[in-house]
Order: C-alpha cells, then sequence, then structure tokens
C-alpha cells in the first residue's frame, strides 16, 4: 500500500498542516453527507414517522460514538508522543489497548440493548405507534456502532501513521455506497425503513473492514500488537486506558453538546411554536454535524503535528501549527456563515418544500443561528490544541462551557427575552 510521505518532525508546516486538513475534511464531510441524505431519502421514501423512529434510536450511537472519539484522541496523543521519544512498541500498544477496549463496552451495549428491543425502544421515548419501526431499525443501527467504532479510533490512528489520504476514503467509499444502496433499498426494493439500516449497516461494515484491515496487514508504524492477558499486563491496560480517557473527555463532551443542543431545542421550539417549529430546528440539527465537523477536522489535523513536535520539545512548531490551525478556523466559520446567510431556501429545500410552514421557519431562522459558528468552529479547534498538549482541564472546562453550562440557560432565558429569534440565537450565544 502506497502511503504519504509524511515527516511530523521536519516537513514544513504549512505542507504538512495541508496534507492533513484536506483529506480529512474531504472525509469528515462525506460522513455527514450521509446522515443527510439518510434523512432526505427516509423522509422522503418512508415518511414522518420513519424518521421520528430513526430520532428515537439515534441517542445511543451518538453516545457510543462519542466514547469512540474520546479514546482515539487519547489514543492519538499518548502514540504521537511516544512516537518522538522513539517507543514504537508503547505506541502501538496504546492503539491496540484503545480498540480492544472499544470492541468490549460495544459488545456488552449489544447484549444490553438487543437482548431487550421493546423494553430499550419504550426507555429512548418510542410510542406504540412507532414500535414496529423501531424494531425494523434498532438492531441494524445498534451493530454499526461497532464498526463506527473502530472507525472513531482507528482514523486517528490511521492519519498518525501517515495515510490521512487513505483515511479519507474510508469515510467517502462506505459514504458513497451508502447514498447507493439507501436509494435501492428504500425506492426500487420497497425495504422501507429496515432497508436504510441495512444500507448503513453495510456502509459501515465497509468503513469498518478498511480500517482495522489497514491497521492489521499495512500499517507502516502503528500496527495491531497483541495484548497480553497477566494481571499485571490488564492493569497496565487499565492505567492507559484512563489516561487516554482523561486526554479525551472532551471529545465525548462534544458529542453531548450535539445531544443536548437537539434535546433542548426540540423542547424549547415544542413549547413556543409546535410542531413546525420542530420540523424547522430538525432541518437545522442535519446541517450542525457538517459545522461539527469542520471543526473536528481542523483540530484533528492539527493532533498529530502538534503532539509530535510537544513530545520532541520543538516549541516552535507547535505555535506555528496553532496558528495555521486557527486561521483555518476563522476562515471555515465566515464561509459557513455565509451559507446560512445567503443561501437558506436552497438549504431548506432539500428536505422540504419552501412552502410549508416549517420551511418558512427554518429559512428565516438560519441566518440567526449562523451567528455561532465561527465562535463554534474556533472553540473546537482550541480544545483540539489543549488536548494535543496533554492540558486536560482546559479542553474539559471549555467543552463544559459551551455545551452545558451556557447552552442551556441560553435556551431557557432568551425565548423569554427575544420569542422565536432567541431559540435561534441560543448556540451563539453559548
Amino acid at each position: 500500500m502506497q502511503r504519504d510521505s509524511i515527516d511530523l518532525g521536519t516537513v514544513k508546516i504549512p505542507r504538512l498542516f495541508r496534507l492533513y486538513l484536506i483529506p480529512t475534511l474531504l472525509g469528515m464531510l462525506s460522513l455527514c453527507a450521509v446522515t443527510a441524505t439518510d434523512g432526505i431519502f427516509v423522509g422522503r421514501g418512508v415518511g414522518s414517522d420513519a424518521l421520528a423512529a430513526v430520532n428515537i434510536c439515534i441517542a445511543p450511537t451518538m453516545v457510543m460514538m462519542g466514547i469512540s472519539l474520546m479514546l482515539g484522541v487519547g489514543a492519538s496523543v499518548v502514540s504521537s508522543i511516544h512516537l518522538a521519544s522513539g517507543n514504537v512498541k508503547a505506541a502501538r500498544l496504546n492503539v491496540t489497548q484503545a480498540l480492544a477496549t472499544v470492541s468490549v463496552i460495544v459488545a456488552l451495549f449489544l447484549l444490553l440493548t438487543l437482548s431487550y428491543i421493546d423494553d430499550t425502544g419504550r426507555l429512548l421515548g418510542s410510542s406504540d405507534c412507532l414500535m414496529p419501526l423501531v424494531r425494523d431499525y434498532m438492531p441494524w443501527i445498534f451493530v454499526c456502532c461497532l464498526f463506527q467504532s473502530w472507525c472513531g479510533i482507528g482514523l486517528f490512528v490511521v492519519r498518525l501513521d501517515g495515510s490521512p489520504k487513505y483515511a479519507m476514503w474510508c469515510n467517502v467509499i462506505p459514504g458513497l455506497l451508502n447514498i447507493i444502496l439507501d436509494y435501492i433499498f428504500i425506492f426500487p426494493l420497497q425495504m422501507g425503513i429496515r432497508g436504510a439500516a441495512i444500507a448503513t449497516c453495510i456502509s459501515c461494515v465497509a468503513g469498518g473492514v478498511m480500517v482495522m484491515g489497514y491497521l492489521g496487514f499495512f500499517a507502516h508504524t502503528l500496527r495491531l500488537i497483541r495484548i497480553k492477558l497477566s494481571h499485571r499486563s490488564l492493569m497496565l491496560t487499565l492505567r492507559n486506558i484512563g489516561y487516554q480517557c482523561k486526554i479525551g473527555i472532551s471529545a465525548l463532551l462534544g458529542e453531548a453538546t450535539m445531544g443536548v443542543l437537539m434535546l433542548m431545542g426540540n423542547l424549547v421550539f415544542m413549547r413556543y411554536i409546535g410542531n413546525d417549529g420542530v420540523g424547522a430546528f430538525s432541518i437545522a440539527c442535519y446541517y450542525c454535524p457538517f459545522v461539527f465537523m469542520i471543526g473536528n477536522a481542523i483540530a484533528q489535523s492539527a493532533q498529530p503535528i502538534i503532539s509530535y513536535n510537544y513530545g520532541s520539545g520543538d516549541k516552535s512548531r507547535v505555535v506555528a501549527t496553532e496558528r495555521l490551525a486557527i486561521l483555518a478556523a476563522l476562515v471555515c466559520g465566515v464561509a459557513v456563515t455565509f451559507a446560512f446567510v445567503f443561501a437558506p431556501s436552497a438549504m431548506v429545500h432539500l428536505f422540504l418544500d419552501d412552502n410549508l410552514p416549517a420551511a418558512k421557519i427554518a429559512i428565516k431562522g438560519f441566518p440567526i443561528f449562523s451567528v455561532a459558528f465561527v465562535a463554534f468552529i474556533f472553540n473546537l479547534t482550541a480544545i483540539g490544541y489543549f488536548q494535543s498538549v496533554e492540558r486536560v482541564m482546559p479542553s474539559i472546562v471549555f467543552a463544559l462551557l459551551r455545551g452545558m453550562v451556557f447552552l442551556v440557560p441560553a435556551f431557557i432565558l432568551l425565548p423569554m427575552i427575544c420569542g422565536e429569534t432567541g431559540i435561534w440565537l441560543a448556540l451563539g450565544v453559548s
């Protein structure tokens, strides 16, 4: 397998950052396109009840992805520092421990939830009317969590190993496969919501196999190794996983932010506007992951460069990388803001006809909602820097401030002051 020629310690920072950023950004945006395409196909091909069933099942998968991102960030930072000091075996061990741990966690999650599908569905808020759709969707989409978790950790490692372009294709190929299979299963084959779930599952399996195949057989440095099962080795694994979680916990909090945003937005829109308000906000929620992933892509592109040079003691390269990351955050934030300000009708039309009440609310609200994006992407970039240099507390504090401490009060108080406009402003204020 041909790999990109990348030396984290000597290649000029602008070129190095570009080599990581472009494929990482394209790969993550293609991953978001999968989610948006699922919503379009399910909404137009199956109906609104199917969209409700999808929303009921999606929260646990976000938790699993948050755990994998937490371990992915932690393993990548620790491994970068070990590589900088020449300790390749320790780097490989941390990567293998992270993948083994997330596999065990997901296996336990599947055992607990899929053994009691109806109980799990009711716990997540399903009504009796929606339960048949939940039964069709939940088993397949929960199984995806294993392969998504492998990708969530493995793609950090693949990029660190010097193959950001391959990491990009690990997102792009499953994304394209999912779009093709969604269309075939939902429209020609008329398989309904189960077809959408099977399409997503197949695409996730493809991505997971691509990542694990690389780490098992083609990795240049960060190959998987055998974990010993002695008491001492298991204690070492627990210690390493604990430290990885400590470094990466703000990534888990980032996923939690999206969950809090969706939950609070739905509750407040329902209270002040009703079903049409929730429908309008749901369209915004399909676009939010794109903004989130842009910030993540910038942070993840800078992370291996910063961590490696931090580990080798080259502070000038750390500073230069972070400056480029901040500049990229500002440029991308402005570009996304422009799209929401000047093309809201086109963005909303993908999901709903323009003359529907929910569409009109969304078109009016998107420019206000876009106030958040420059600060949001910058926040993610800054948190990524603190993770990369093992400054755990600032990364946790800033993630909590954005996602919990300010967001919930903003959703409660701003509508009392500004009405509907206040709801759309809540994320920007936080």
